[in-house]
């Protein structure tokens, strides 16, 4: 009786190796999903470090502005396939040329802005989104100012900040009046970057609390309004809308071949 006992142990064995190695190949979750805070309907990715790249890109090397996330997807063409998310972000004017500090590929295309001015990019501390190989970085514009003496590989300036250091922005309220579709990004402590958009309007002050509370990021950046835009390659959503300026793009990693 002893045979068709460890016959039976060995097939449920090779039976949970099978399994151990599906779950191995098993696709990684899409960086995109659904949320809701506070019955405001989101949509959430994420960019880890691990499996992702970012890059800001204005238009073709030769060209002007994209001014939409559909003529970057034609552009880029069979590249496109390792697009894992792209988002608008960053203030610009109305040619979509950047109005704060933009570095591309390690391009300087603007100063740091630290003007006095009115609309949101005025509403002071704005902030700097940047980031070097793996290391993302959400700051105020003073505090890049003061503590970054090294380029990074991109950046991209807006405003203003969402969450400071913890704190909501001093001029929010609550949940106030003003209420639109909105972007933004906040980096967790993990380093990775959270990117949402709203799917219905909200004010600044719920949109803040959603990075500070839910996600847990310690600064977030207002990246921009109504013209808030998402290509999510794995639904198939690609936003259209008023013109864009400066977008950011998450890529997927190359995997080392074996």
């Amino acid at each position: 009786m002893a045979l068709p006992v460890l016959a039976a142990l060995t097939l449920v064995g090779c039976g949970r190796g099978r399994d151990t190695a599906s779950a191995q190949e098993a696709p990684p979750q899409p960086p995109c999903s659904s949320a809701k805070f506070e019955d405001v309907p989101l949509t959430h990715c994420i960019a880890d470090p691990a499996q992702h790249t970012v890059r800001v890109v204005l238009g073709p090397s030769d060209g002007s502005p994209y001014r939409s996330l559909s003529e970057l997807a034609v552009s880029l063409g069979e590249k496109a396939e390792r697009v894992a998310f792209a988002v608008n972000g960053g203030m610009f004017d109305a040619e979509g040329m950047p109005i704060g500090y933009y570095v591309e590929n390690g391009e300087r295309r603007h100063t740091l802005n630290r003007n006095e001015g009115w609309g949101n990019f005025h509403l002071q501390p704005n902030g700097v989104f940047y980031g070097s190989g793996g290391t993302w970085v959400v700051r105020t514009s003073d505090d890049f100012a003061a503590k970054v003496d090294k380029r990074p590989e991109f950046g991209t300036q807006s405003g203003p900040m969402l969450v400071i250091e913890g704190r909501l922005h001093p001029r929010f309220d609550e949940d106030g009046p003003s209420r639109k579709l909105r972007n933004g990004v906040g980096v967790d402590k993990k380093g990775r970057a959270h990117f949402v958009i709203s799917e219905a309007p909200i004010s600044f002050g719920k949109f803040a609390r959603y990075f500070r509370d839910e996600l847990k990021t310690p600064n977030a950046l207002f990246l921009d309004g109504s013209v808030s835009s998402l290509w999510d390659p794995h639904t198939g959503r690609v936003d259209g809308g008023p013109p864009l300026g400066p977008l950011i793009v998450v890529e997927k990693r190359h995997k080392a071949k074996p």
